[in-house]
């Protein structure tokens, strides 16, 4: 609960204002069966209306006053809990912001989204439900039964018949149902993958016709969420029905014994009156305080949830200083792998096992292997997207692990296997590469990337960029995402099998103008042709260097270049 309380300290004075007015209302509220029974033993009873119209007048000035205090009250509860939700929600993205490539892997995409909508609105009700009705409730509850004792001591005795039982239900439809909410919690998390998986993948499902497939999968998954609240919902619905018997069998013998009073000469038939007012308050705060314990409980797992995601460990940053304390390798090399091993988190075997060479400035080096063999995995160690499990990857002499992560970035420009674009313009999109680019240095950029009738069909670069690059096919893509990174001006630039929708007249030319480009390249690649003029070749097998060295050197001495290389020339790749 502690980031909870902390984004609540924002609002500590409307935490304050929302129950104090609540309480306020209240006390409006006890006083009103008191007036009425003043108002009928001594105005009805007596024929007295001007004590009739003097009740009415002060029972109408406690409506409009504790209407004031009613809307005052929820309108500080709902400050503070849209303000501390919208905070938690900022804190979330912040955070998802800092997590590595292994903690968005480990995290889902379906999970962040369930935390940061559905998880943040239930603490969000949460907060404002216990600002309005966790004081309130109480002090109805026990006022009410203090003031039936100021009312009728005798009678009152039902009170404390009747409080134990109806508290005794609602401990007991607690009990059993707060579980059945918390089960109902992660079964909603399942739904939302599924709705994820299935709009993130529409394209493929429809392509291979598993429409009815997903329809029965979603079913499944929906059908269990519902018998779920379903159970909850059976077990929460008894609430009102026994509580209902209670103070009704409670009202019966309230009635009896304030008639055998009243027949006594006790009381007066206003006392009768005010005592059922009460009762009926006591039921009305019990029901409603049933239903916000039902909530918090709902809010306060959700609030788990998203502090088990608050409290993991972003990426590290790094300072300048903890640079300058680390040996500082010779400068010679742009790029160096030493010994480096990788594993995924719960991947078992080692994605990458004994990486070792070096790359000198302005090379052109080409990463080459069958699909699974380890290639974009390499690249991705270089911008620290992951951390090597054993050596240590070198940019410019520096061990990445040392280097600020902004900084490290801001060297290494990388274009990824899914060109992404965002909804905006070619001109905000290229922008993320260098905010301070002139629209010189863009068509610069969308030049050397082959993009220029991209831009020009869009109408310049102020054309329209749909979610996801969606209005733009996918070599489109891939070329813009290409010119975003050159805008970027990185000593290194890795291009990840990003031209591969790519034609080979176009993959030419953009090999080509790269070529002229004084900056260290990366070329990840399934095709022998997009790195047959490398500097340097890395043939990658199965996580292991399996080759290395240039076009003509591998043909010679790498066995599996040469078959690589052969069986695409038999399938004119």
């Amino acid at each position: 609960m502690k980031h909870l309380f902390s984004c609540l300290k924002t609002y500590r004075t409307e935490a304050v204002l929302a129950p104090l007015f609540k309480l306020l209302e209240a006390c409006m509220e006890l006083l009103v069966p008191f007036v009425v029974k003043a108002v009928v033993d001594h105005g009805i009873a007596d024929g007295n209306k001007s004590y009739i119209i003097y009740g009415c007048l002060i029972l109408a000035a406690f409506g409009v006053v504790g209407l004031a205090f009613a809307l005052t009250a929820q309108y500080f509860a709902a400050r503070a809990a849209v303000g501390t939700s919208a905070e938690l929600r900022s804190r979330l993205f912040a955070k998802l912001q800092s997590f590595s490539y292994s903690q968005i892997d480990g995290t889902g995409t379906a999970a962040m989204v369930a935390r940061m909508t559905s998880d943040v609105n239930q603490v969000q009700t949460g907060v404002n439900m216990t600002l309005r009705i966790f004081l309130r409730s109480p002090i109805v509850v026990f006022g009410a039964t203090a003031m039936a004792f100021v009312t009728d001591a005798r009678t009152a005795l039902v009170f404390l018949a009747a409080l134990p039982l109806l508290i005794a239900v609602v401990v007991a439809i607690m009990a059993a149902g707060i579980p059945l909410y918390r089960r109902v919690q992660g079964k909603l998390d399942r739904v939302y993958g599924s709705v994820r998986d299935n709009l993130t993948g529409v394209r493929v499902i429809r392509a291979f016709c598993k429409e009815q497939d997903e329809i029965e999968e979603f079913s499944a998954r929906n059908g269990e969420l519902c018998r779920q609240q379903k159970l909850a919902g059976k077990i929460s619905a008894l609430m009102n029905p026994l509580t209902f018997v209670i103070v009704n069998a409670a009202a019966i013998a309230l009635v009896y014994f304030g008639a055998l009073r009243i027949d006594g000469g006790k009381i007066l038939q206003g006392d009768v009156i005010a005592l059922y007012s009460y009762l009926s308050l006591i039921l009305v705060e019990l029901v409603k305080f049933a239903s916000l314990i039902f909530t918090i409980t709902k809010a306060i797992s959700c609030e788990k949830r998203i502090g088990a995601v608050l409290d993991v460990s972003g990426e590290p940053e790094v300072t300048q200083d903890a640079v300058s304390e680390r040996e500082q390798p010779s400068m010679q090399y742009a790029a160096e792998f030493r010994g480096v091993s990788f594993t995924y988190s719960g991947g078992g075997a080692p994605a990458l096992q004994g990486i070792d060479f070096s790359v000198r400035r302005g090379e052109t080096v080409g990463i080459l292997g069958g699909t699974g063999s380890g290639k974009s995995t390499l690249v991705n160690l270089l911008p620290r997207f992951y951390s090597a499990t054993e050596g240590s990857v070198l940019i410019n002499g520096k061990d990445v692990e040392a280097v600020p992560y902004r900084d490290l970035r801001q060297t290494v420009a990388v274009v990824p296997q899914k060109a992404v674009l965002f909804q905006g313009t070619i001109r905000s999109n290229l922008l993320w590469g260098n905010a301070g680019a002139t629209d010189e240095e863009l068509e610069t950029a969308v030049r050397i990337a082959q993009a220029e009738d991209v831009v020009k069909a869009k109408g310049g670069l102020d054309g329209e960029i749909a979610q996801e690059g969606k209005n733009l096919s996918g070599g489109q893509r891939q070329r813009l995402t290409v010119a975003r990174a050159l805008v970027q001006k990185s000593e290194i630039l890795i291009l990840d099998d990003s031209s591969s929708a790519l034609d080979y007249a176009t993959d030419a030319k953009l090999r080509a103008a790269l070529k002229e480009l004084d900056r260290t390249l990366f070329v990840v690649s399934q095709r022998a042709s997009s790195v047959r003029h490398a500097d340097k070749i890395i043939v990658l097998d199965d996580g292991k260097i399996a080759g290395m060295g240039t076009h003509e050197e591998l043909s010679e001495a790498c066995a599996l270049y040469r078959e690589i290389c052969a069986s695409q020339e038999r399938e004119g790749v």
